[in-house]
């Protein structure tokens, strides 16, 4: 069972996770490894984990939102977001607290039915008002310390994929969504 780590969930964790229709997620360092890429000529480059993709879109088809909330601006992000087919893509965001506050309006949703995934310090404020907060396993301590859930995986390294597994478990899709693949 590829999602028995999640059977000794703590029951509080799991009751945030099966509420959850919006998840929204921070770039670098946790849909990357937080390492920057920028050549001479001043392009940036990001390094993006296909199994962090491959979530993002499992999420969406099971009814959940997606959302990337980032403080840069970065064409590579645009990118990725494009590709995997994310609506909610908003960069340049230096109040991550209210543009996540926005979204949830705008979707009609409440805060407790969302999820933020972050690794610093710009991800705390949104992460202290939404249902389920996640951080992954390199995070700041600090954002540690206010995560419901701490990922086993680093950020950039299947952390985002471990969190979208982890609602999708607790929502009681995983197995269900599985069989598509066997």
């Amino acid at each position: 069972m590829p999602y028995r780590h999640f059977s000794d969930l703590d029951a509080d964790v799991r009751a945030r996770a099966a509420r959850i229709r919006l998840a929204v997620f921070d770039v670098d360092g946790t849909l990357t490894d937080g390492g920057l890429f920028v050549g001479e000529d001043g392009h940036e480059t990001k390094v993006f984990h296909v199994h962090d993709g491959l979530g993002l879109k499992r999420l969406h088809e099971n009814g959940v939102q997606v959302a990337i909330v980032t403080a840069r601006i970065s064409h590579p992000v645009t990118l990725r977001a494009e590709e995997l087919g994310i609506e909610h893509l908003y960069q340049g965001q230096q109040d991550k607290r209210a543009c996540v506050l926005e979204i949830i309006d705008a979707l009609g949703l409440t805060p407790d039915e969302a999820a933020f995934v972050g690794d610093d310090l710009p991800d705390l404020a949104p992460m202290r008002m939404v249902g389920l907060a996640v951080a992954v396993a390199d995070a700041h301590p600090t954002v540690a310390e206010h995560a419901h859930y701490v990922t086993r995986r680093a950020g950039g390294h299947g952390a985002a994929r471990e969190a979208c597994d982890l609602i999708l478990a607790a929502q009681g899709k995983a197995d269900a969504e599985l069989e598509r693949w066997l």
